[in-house]
């Protein structure tokens, strides 16, 4: 959620104009993340988030609306957008395709517990369980297989010899990997910690769902395990425990984690490469760094077949 197209207070207040949503109060700029440009707006009546969306088209962005509905009506914590009074949603703002969303309550935890953990995991379940029933679709092409080949080819002369070895090593292990049967549906695919909002121990938002695609489900929990529990067994233990309660998985995902976990970890590591060697300009940018992915992998190929342990074992959600 950086800033890469400005808009004027000036700009703002006529874009405004076909929405019920009172004077604006105040208006800033969200320096968070790297996809759309995202402004924080209070107004007389409420406090959204005003997103323009950089890569994606005009013909695009209706499914991320209509997926963010679709789940809000089904009491699942996540941002949906507000119509305008003739019950628009997407609009345009500086030639960008642009929507205004309910702002969520709670804060990003940069260290989370286990009970924290074990919330996610439940908010994953249950939204794989809905999304069989919506009807948008959208493909998965980013961070698909071709993709990391791809990248990797680009990245070659400008990483360090033994991490080119390592991308090597793990495109090699990846195209090895069967997982076309796979339960799917639509997923997040970004669900990291910067996407979640908490008060206390209580999720109460779900944001940028703007990656949303069809995928596997055991891939997008495999994305979130990587990010909140960043290999710590307990946390990792919480988190499936808590998907467990609102979805069953199959011995076949089950037999597949060990290496979904590193797919995870190989897609986001060469994403935040490319980011790092490849940056957009923007007016306020957040790049994150590589090599806690690089690290997560090594993790990852060390322990084989043990990170398969913690589906089977009882999380222990009293240490804070």
């Amino acid at each position: 959620m950086s800033v890469y197209t400005s808009v004027s207070r000036q700009q703002l207040e006529r874009f405004l104009q076909p929405f019920e949503v009172g004077r604006v109060e105040s208006f800033v700029g969200i320096s968070a993340g790297i996809i759309n440009s995202n402004y924080f707006l209070d107004t007389a009546r409420g406090r959204y988030v005003l997103t323009l969306f950089e890569t994606l088209g005009f013909d695009e962005v209706p499914f991320f609306l209509d997926l963010t509905a679709f789940l809000a009506t089904r009491q699942l914590p996540c941002a949906a957008p507000i119509p305008d009074r003739n019950g628009i949603c997407l609009h345009e703002l500086n030639a960008r395709p642009t929507a205004l969303v309910m702002r969520l309550e709670g804060n990003s935890v940069t260290l989370p517990h286990a009970t924290q953990c074990l919330e996610v995991g439940h908010f994953m379940g249950r939204m794989h369980s809905l999304t069989p029933h919506f009807t948008g679709q959208r493909p998965s092409t980013e961070h698909s297989l071709q993709w990391c080949l791809q990248q990797a080819t680009a990245l070659q002369p400008r990483v360090a010899r033994e991490d080119w070895a390592l991308l090597q090593e793990e495109l090699d292990y990846e195209q090895q990997q069967p997982r076309e049967e796979l339960p799917s549906g639509i997923i997040h695919s970004d669900l990291f910690r910067d996407n979640a909002l908490f008060a206390g121990d209580q999720l109460t938002g779900v944001l940028d769902f703007y990656c949303a695609c069809h995928g596997s489900f055991l891939y997008d929990l495999a994305v979130a395990v990587n990010d909140w529990c960043q290999g710590d067994p307990a946390l990792t233990r919480a988190l499936l425990h808590g998907y467990q309660q609102a979805r069953s998985v199959s011995a076949a995902e089950t037999a597949c984690w060990p290496a979904m976990l590193r797919a995870a970890a190989l897609r986001f590591w060469l994403s935040r490469l490319v980011n790092q060697h490849f940056p957009k300009a923007g007016e306020l940018t957040h790049v994150k760094v590589p090599h806690v992915f690089r690290d997560l992998l090594r993790h990852h190929v060390a322990q084989g077949a043990r990170l398969r342990e913690p589906w089977f074992q009882a999380p222990d959600c009293r240490a804070q």
